[in-house]
């Protein structure tokens, strides 16, 4: 893919798909082979760590904003890895193990025209610094599960029954009841009910620790510099549009 110096400084931070428009990641930087030319960039697949992924240029393509490698996601993802913030060129070693792993022959590289001499001047390089925002997770406290025994008291009522005594009275009118004057007494059984407690433990629920993960925006703010050109042409010397 021929990339102009624009098109490569718009790569940065674009989503990186796979050949059948999975995401993969995020460009995190542009290498160039070994004739200065950008001909691989490194993704950022969200794996916790240091290391970034590389995917060749030569045969990806910018899709509605993507960039759409030709290549399915685990390959890239298995691919060699560089360093994140990485600045030295890649070297003959890891170049040959890139060519490797995706079966790619040295010749295959993209191929870009030859820049003209730039005879005998130096240009100025703008630079500005990108910000780059990931997460890495951190211990946030320990959730403890225990339980304990609280006593309180009930109030509740239950019926009881108990025997009540009263006298009958009644006539004699029949021949058969002999009269004896004297003393005498009659007994009678009495019952009565009592509240009786009792305590059973049962089981009542099973309780647990459970967690979900929740993903929610969190603002960032810092602050970047960038550097701007001005330039200073006598005016006999400035070019007329």
């Amino acid at each position: 893919m021929r990339l102009n110096d624009q098109q490569i400084r718009s790569l940065y931070g674009q989503d990186v798909q796979d050949r059948s428009g999975a995401k993969i990641g995020s460009v995190g930087q542009v290498w160039a082979d070994t004739a200065g030319f950008p001909a691989w960039v490194s993704v950022k697949t969200g794996v916790m760590g240091h290391h970034e992924s590389m995917a060749p240029l030569g045969n990806a393509r910018m899709q509605d904003g993507r960039l759409m490698v030709a290549y399915d996601k685990a390959t890239v993802k298995g691919a060699p890895t560089v360093e994140t913030d990485a600045d030295t060129p890649l070297n003959a070693e890891q170049t040959a193990q890139l060519y490797a792993h995706y079966k790619l022959q040295p010749q295959q590289a993209p191929q870009q025209a030859p820049q003209r001499a730039r005879q005998g001047r130096e240009d100025l390089v703008r630079s500005e610094e990108r910000l780059r925002v990931g997460t890495e997770s951190q211990p946030a406290g320990t959730a403890v599960l225990r339980k304990y025994v609280v006593t309180e008291d009930v109030h509740t009522t239950v019926p009881v029954e108990h025997d009540e005594v009263y006298v009958e009275r009644e006539p004699v009118t029949s021949a058969d009841a002999r009269a004896d004057i004297g003393e005498a007494q009659q007994e009678m059984q009495l019952r009565a009910e009592r509240p009786v407690v009792a305590k059973d433990q049962v089981p009542v629920e099973r309780v647990h620790l459970a967690k979900n993960e929740v993903v929610e925006d969190q603002p960032v703010d810092e602050r970047v510099r960038h550097e701007e050109v001005e330039a200073r042409i006598p005016e006999p010397s400035r070019r007329r549009r």
